[in-house]
């Protein structure tokens, strides 16, 4: 463009050959392109058949997922260091491929051979896998255009860098375009991508958010790194049921799903001990019973603690208030100790109840019986609400031998539920009384 007035063209050298000609705003041009291009669907002209789902021959990993891997699915899995990530999808890949599903994996953190010591270590049969060593966004997604698996593995996204950026790997920048790039990857060529990400000190995936809403999936392994249990829950979803749990248990051959956690998580429970109650929780769509115990012990410092595992700590403040106001029971100048065996992580209000009658019974010194299981939500009011899936619950606790439990007036079985006894109660002071019922004096 000439920055000033010119009569006379500087390539052919003659007078008054120049135009002006106005140019479009790139703007208008794209909207008029997308006017072109776009176009307006109403979904009941839209098929609605079932998402085709390829299932992975590990039937916790395809619970997590909603029922197995859909095609052209971007799913994001994170977790501590050692705990179990690349073993997992080790071990689905040989699964997958001894199916006949053709798969490859991308490893930026390891070597070659060290993978391949991996899958001999963990007994896996190599079979038709294959293996890409390589950090480079550019040469992946060409191997995968050229190889075209059904399912990919990218471990790390963290260790991924492409050529058009100067940013180092890890950036927030890399993390977006390598992210966005296996994304549109996987909606392009109908593959299932794993992204395998790090983790912050405190728990989170590491990067920017973005990275969440990119993807379709979000799994986080959970647990304690000296315990042999792993969690892995699903904290999005779009194609299933989020906050889905799979259980499984490190062995010397790797993770092995578990079929009954209830067993697992009860397995260790002692007799009957003041301030343990056993919990019908519910994770997704499966019900689970855990442990949930309490102490409470005087206090020898200036103020008094509070200690919630596997629990938000601020609801433990507030039910220990509700419980003095509402349930005449003040621990206001005790230390509280509640925790849920089993490392498991317990987010739903259900938990209400099972805590206050552990801390009760806990302050009372008043064993309750092992046949004695609790669920219900307590309201600032000393309310006990109801809660969803009360039935199943109560048919889980059958299973493992539970004969009484106490529940929400709104979800008293409306039928006889063979095996077990609901008793129904609606506020806490109630529920408080039906202890004292219980309990062995």
């Amino acid at each position: 463009m000439l920055s000033q007035w010119a009569g006379r063209c500087p390539d052919c050298g003659n007078w008054n050959t120049l135009q002006e000609t106005l140019a479009a705003p790139a703007a208008a041009m794209g909207r008029r392109q997308a006017a072109a291009a776009g176009r307006i669907l109403s979904l009941k002209d839209l098929a609605t058949a079932e998402e085709p789902r390829q299932t992975t021959g590990i039937g916790e990993l395809d619970r997590v997922l909603g029922g197995g891997l859909v095609p052209g699915s971007a799913i994001l899995i994170g977790g501590d260091p050692g705990i179990g990530k690349s073993t997992l999808l080790l071990q689905a890949l040989a699964a997958l491929d001894a199916a006949g599903v053709a798969s490859l994996y991308v490893t930026g953190e390891e070597s070659a051979s060290q993978v391949a010591s991996r899958a001999r270590r963990l007994g896996l049969n190599p079979g038709g896998l294959r293996l890409l060593a390589d950090n480079d966004l550019e040469r992946l997604l060409a191997a995968a255009d050229r190889e075209r698996p059904a399912v990919l593995i990218v471990d790390s996204i963290q260790t991924l860098s492409s050529d058009s950026l100067s940013a180092a790997p890890g950036t927030a920048t890399q993390l977006r375009e390598c992210a966005g790039q296996c994304v549109r990857l996987a909606k392009r060529a109908g593959m299932a991508v794993f992204l395998v990400g790090h983790v912050t000190k405190e728990g989170v995936l590491a990067g920017p958010r973005l990275l969440e809403h990119m993807v379709d999936t979000v799994l986080y392994f959970e647990g304690d790194g000296g315990s042999r249990h792993r969690l892995l829950r699903a904290v999005k979803n779009r194609y299933g049921a989020a906050n889905e749990l799979g259980v499984f248990a490190m062995t010397d051959r790797g993770l092995r799903p578990v079929d009954n956690p209830s067993a697992l998580f009860l397995s260790g429970a002692p007799g009957e001990s003041p301030g343990s109650v056993v919990m019908i929780t519910r994770q997704g769509n499966r019900p689970l019973l855990v442990e949930v115990q309490a102490l409470v012990d005087d206090c020898h410092t200036a103020s008094p603690r509070r200690l919630a595992l596997g629990l938000f700590q601020h609801r433990l403040d507030m039910l220990l208030a509700v419980l003095h106001r509402h349930g005449g029971i003040a621990v206001g100048s005790r230390d509280v100790f509640v925790n849920v065996v089993g490392g498991i992580r317990i987010g739903e209000t259900a938990a209400d109840l099972p805590i206050l009658l552990a801390v009760a019974s806990s302050l009372a010194e008043r064993q309750l019986p092992r046949d004695l299981a609790a669920f219900g939500e307590i309201g600032l009011a000393g309310e006990i609400r109801p809660v969803p899936g009360g039935p199943e619950r109560l048919r889980e606790a059958v299973k493992h031998g539970f004969r009484r439990a106490i529940v929400p007036e709104a979800n008293r079985p409306r039928g006889r539920m063979p095996g077990i006894t609901a008793i129904p109660a609606a506020r806490l002071a109630e529920a408080l009384s039906l202890l004292r019922a219980e309990a062995p004096p």
